[in-house]
């Protein structure tokens, strides 16, 4: 039977941490996914605008197996700045793969854009994201905040305030899937005038607030009712499974979690979203069958 885990939380698959770090004067935050130990990893992009790092490491036919941290982050391309700090930081563990006497972690990275949320981005010299990264990496553990937390401090969902999301679900078989992820798009979670969610017919143990299914009584207004934000949105996260999969097989469960963005935000994956899904194994958990 399927469950939700202890926490909820990606965490509750084994092997996995997640940290956070937020500048509220900025108001733009990092979360850092960590496995212990290196994971395998795959990815999925959609969406018209993505921003990533070391994303093609992660093809099937790469011969990168494994990843020592993915990171989520806001701050649009300065937010890529949080892969190199924690890089830094596991470099710094002894962490990554041994090349001729040196640690070389492999950290892919996603962002979202939040420059325009009313934060202070005068930032100076050198943006913020590196020493965020770092500081995300050393709080990494089992338990961390959701909402207005890390990458989803500045988020924005539709006409509604974003943030971090997770959830989890096990079964009674040892079988381990987690979820992370910040919502940033540019469409919307509730239905159009609204309180009910577009993903409430997969609520498990009233974990989205026990509304349920809004009984529809009239048409829609599917309109996309967000002028003036058009340009800068994105939903990006990780799946973390304790099953043992190979690259292609991650690769496919990156795939099936955007139809989990699909059914929960709409629309979703237009060209001014960059929808950007990765999906680590720790196998832990072998498959009886294919």
């Amino acid at each position: 039977m399927l469950r939700p885990g202890p926490r909820n939380l990606i965490t509750d698959v084994d092997g996995i941490l997640v940290g956070n770090a937020e500048d509220e004067a900025l108001r733009s935050g990092t979360t850092v996914v960590l496995p212990e130990p290196a994971a395998l990893a795959a990815v999925d992009v959609r969406g018209g605008g993505t921003g990533t790092r070391e994303t093609d490491l992660l093809h099937p036919t790469a011969s990168n197996q494994r990843v020592d941290a993915i990171v989520l982050s806001g701050g649009s391309a300065f937010g890529l700045d949080a892969a190199s700090g924690v890089v830094h930081w596991l470099a710094a563990q002894g962490r990554g793969i041994e090349v001729r006497g040196f640690h070389v972690p492999i950290v892919p990275a996603a962002i979202l854009f939040d420059l325009a949320n009313g934060g202070d981005k005068n930032w100076g010299a050198e943006p913020p994201y590196r020493r965020l990264g770092q500081a995300a990496a050393a709080a990494a553990g089992r338990d961390f905040r959701l909402g207005n937390a890390g990458a989803g401090l500045g988020a924005t969902a539709g006409t509604i305030k974003g943030g971090l999301g997770s959830a989890s679900a096990i079964d009674d078989d040892g079988l381990q899937v987690g979820a992370l992820i910040a919502v940033n798009a540019v469409g919307s979670v509730m239905l159009p005038g609204r309180r009910e969610l577009w993903a409430a017919a997969y609520e498990m143990a009233g974990e989205m607030g026990g509304l349920g299914l809004a009984a529809i009584d009239r048409e829609l207004d599917l309109d996309l009712a967000v002028a003036g934000r058009l340009g800068g949105h994105t939903c990006i996260g990780v799946i973390a499974t304790n099953a043992k999969l190979d690259k292609a097989q991650a690769w496919r469960v990156a795939m099936m979690a955007h139809d989990g963005l699909a059914r929960a935000i709409r629309p979703v994956h237009t060209p001014f979203d960059g929808d950007t899904l990765f999906a680590l194994s720790t196998a832990r958990q072998p498959l009886a069958g294919p």
